[in-house]
């Protein structure tokens, strides 16, 4: 990535952030390591940065941990896109509807749902990590389909109970 193309975060995008992250917090106030992967990481991120210590790299060792907390919020993320990508598929690509989409909508809930059972705290930004993961899963959608983007909703038609418990029915082939 060049200079040019580089990505340059304002003071607006470092708040947007900070504010983002901010909101995960232990629920119940289990901010376990086995209790909830996420508010530890941030958590512990938090408890570093306000340390004074001259022979550990504080800001580095807090950065490093807050990563592994951001990598939560990815996975949570990259669950929410793969259900919203195949049903987006589903509903707009019928007639190519297959096994393999109803797996991986079926996996993504199994998995999206123990993610959140164990990292709670991700619940707080779970309506803004769907709205971000719909409009990757909505240019991807676009990109295999090789329909233009505007032939899909530019807002999330799903709520999560939709996206968790609608059910796939397809035509089985005859036999």
């Amino acid at each position: 990535m060049n200079a040019e193309t580089a990505f340059v975060a304002t003071a607006e995008d470092e708040a947007r952030a900070q504010a983002y992250w901010g909101r995960i917090q232990p629920i119940g106030g289990d901010a376990s390591y086995k209790g909830d992967f996420a508010a530890w990481a941030f958590d512990q991120a938090r408890r570093l940065r306000a340390l004074k210590s001259n022979d550990l790299d504080i800001d580095n060792l807090a950065e490093e941990i807050e990563s592994l907390g951001k990598g939560e919020v990815n996975k949570l993320e990259s669950f929410v896109r793969l259900i919203l990508l195949h049903m987006l598929k589903w509903d707009y690509q019928s007639r190519l509807r297959g096994a393999s989409w109803e797996t991986s909508v079926r996996k993504s809930r199994r998995h999206l749902a123990r993610h959140l059972r164990e990292n709670p705290s991700l619940q707080p930004i779970l309506a803004e990590a769907i709205a971000d993961a719909y409009q990757d899963a909505r240019d991807e959608a676009a990109e295999e389909t090789g329909f233009p983007e505007k032939y899909f909703p530019a807002t999330n038609p799903y709520s999560f109970d939709v996206m968790m418990n609608r059910e796939l029915a397809r035509q089985d082939p005859e036999l």
